[in-house]
């Protein structure tokens, strides 16, 4: 089963990016996903070519299985995880 971790970091010298979080144990195996803003690629790439971000999600087979089965779950409503706004908000609202 897959947990997402959401973050926005700036990418730094060399193309490096590092996430923070406690969520993390160390030696745990994770996909890493990278979404780019558009106007933020456009600007920083010299490659006028954006792969579309479902064209990059559905690019690999285990990725299509993944989302297909995701797809499904929602349609016959299995699977499914429930939360009220404020329970969100209790677990996942990040606080400055």
């Amino acid at each position: 089963m897959f947990s997402g971790i959401k973050q926005q970091v700036v990418v730094g010298k060399d193309g490096k990016i590092e996430i923070q979080t406690s969520e993390l144990v160390e030696g745990s195996i994770v996909e890493v996903i990278v979404l780019v803003e558009q106007d933020l690629a456009e600007t920083n790439t010299s490659s006028s070519v954006q792969q579309d971000e479902t064209e990059y999600l559905l690019s690999t087979k285990a990725n299509r299985r993944y989302l297909m089965t995701a797809i499904q779950n929602i349609e016959t409503k299995t699977h499914l995880v429930s939360f009220t706004p404020e329970q969100w908000n209790e677990e996942y609202n990040i606080r400055s």
